[in-house]
């Protein structure tokens, strides 16, 4: 039987909200709205760890952040060096051993730092990009486009295959659809493909982005969700970076369609499975915050629709974590998943059937500064014992964050996402809450599991 081929897009940094689609952030996404129209839409999708690294692994692993090392984001600075190790078995190393074509472009972000071990590396990255050279850190991903992380959207770099800087003067997610378009042009016929395109924006610098998208959008009608400020709606700052966010977002989709529209006229489509998704997302205002990295809705939602073949369209709100992408994606392929994967094969979901439903989600965060960490180690401490942990159902979202400080009373956050979607009024729980007790319970259940030193409050 033939297999069927993927080709798995995900964006940096783009909530769930912020697609026309989902009928809530105001932004223009004509080619993602046809293609969401098209697919399975998991609405319920959420980033276990909502930071770059720790996502990224999880979804080429299907482990969890903790469990593959991946506790921050891969920087320098830290008393430890962080990668994606060569042993970690990816999904690109599974679909290679079944004879898959394998390709990477854009962002990767699960390699070291080469200031970790040069003060001047041949490649001549700074600060926490990096030269993946070839060989077992790519994980058989045989077509290679790619760095480690920068956020120069508009005068971006990438290596190849030697430590030679490729810059082709074009916004990034243009270059790398041309490079995309150019794999699938030239790909080996005879075998099926595996494609992972990583686009960067809309994570900052928000500014970078070309000006014909900023043209889509006034300041006027731009909308505000009702957990932003009253003091953040007439800020001009505000206002200016959320133009320039969905901006991009309606860059990506302009590049999204010109690959659709490739793979309609090659007679792709009715083989390959197209995966639509993110990294995690971006507060934008909400909470009178930017960014990742926190349990609000617009941090944890991602965007995640599947098209392909077998799939009708339609609408699952199964509870969709990081860890779950592998080895979804290999049963709709129809290849074996590894034993070493810990997330859930929710492709009955997907196929619009009824599987064994998961009843929550769990969400983590680490403090990765190097500043923090430090102090942390001088302390006698694991960083990694601090922040926060929680457990995401259908309705309710439950928050135990010890903060970063050593000392502080954690607090018990509940959020009842139904009655209350904008996270506006949480519940503070005290530990002796019959119903603190029992998400304590499922928390504790999940760092057992993990192996995770988070230090409950029995044991702080």
């Amino acid at each position: 039987m033939k297999r069927k081929n993927l080709i798995y897009i995900f964006a940096d940094q783009w909530r769930a909200q912020a697609i026309g689609w989902a009928c809530a952030d105001p932004v223009l996404t004509p080619h993602m709205d046809i293609f969401a129209s098209q697919s399975m839409e998991c609405s319920n999708a959420v980033s276990t760890y909502p930071l770059c690294s720790p996502h990224r692994a999880s979804l080429l692993t299907g482990k969890y952040p903790q469990n593959c090392g991946m506790w921050t984001n891969c920087k320098i600075g830290l008393d430890e060096t962080l990668m994606l190790k060569p042993q970690e078995v990816t999904i690109s190393d599974v679909l290679w051993k079944a004879g898959y074509d394998t390709a990477y472009i854009g962002k990767w972000h699960l390699d070291a730092s080469e200031k970790n071990f040069f003060e001047d590396p041949e490649s001549g990255s700074v600060n926490w990009d990096a030269y993946t050279p070839p060989g077992e850190r790519r994980h058989h991903f045989r077509y290679w486009v790619s760095y480690g992380a920068m956020d120069r959207h508009l005068s971006p770099h990438y290596w190849k295959n030697t430590s030679e800087k490729v810059e082709p003067g074009k916004w990034s997610p243009e270059y790398e659809t041309d490079l995309a378009l150019e794999y699938l042009e030239n790909r080996p016929s005879e075998v099926p493909f595996c494609l992972f395109l990583s686009w960067n924006p809309p994570h900052p610098p928000y500014d970078q982005v070309p000006e014909r998208y900023l043209e889509l959008y006034k300041e006027e009608g731009l909308g505000d969700r009702p957990n932003v400020p009253e003091d953040w709606r007439n800020d001009e700052n505000y206002r200016r970076k959320k133009r320039e966010y969905f901006a991009a977002v309606s860059g990506l989709d302009e590049n999204f369609g010109r690959l659709m529209e490739y793979l309609k006229a090659s007679g792709l489509e009715k083989d390959t499975l197209v995966v639509l998704s993110a990294d995690h997302g971006d507060c934008m205002g909400s909470h009178g915050l930017y960014g990742k990295n926190i349990w609000y809705e617009e941090s944890i939602r991602i965007p995640l629709y599947f098209r392909g073949p077998e799939i009708q369209p339609g609408k699952t709100d199964v509870l969709f974590s990081s860890p779950d992408h592998m080895p979804t994606i290999l049963n709709l392929l129809g290849v074996p998943v590894p034993d070493t994967v810990e997330g859930r094969d929710l492709s009955p979901f997907i196929l619009g059937t009824q599987g064994e439903e998961p009843q929550h989600a769990f969400l983590c965060m680490m403090p990765g500064m190097p500043e923090l960490t430090g102090a942390y180690r001088k302390l006698g401490m694991d960083p990694k014992a601090f922040g926060w942990r929680g457990i995401r159902t259908k309705e309710k979202t439950y928050i135990l964050d010890r903060g970063c400080v050593p000392g502080e009373t954690p607090r018990r956050l509940l959020y009842d996402n139904i009655r209350d979607p904008y996270q506006l009024t949480p519940r503070l729980l005290s530990k002796d809450d019959p119903e603190a007790k029992v998400w304590d319970g499922i928390i504790k259940e999940y760092l057992q599991k993990l192996r995770d030193p988070f230090l409950m409050e029995e044991e702080a």
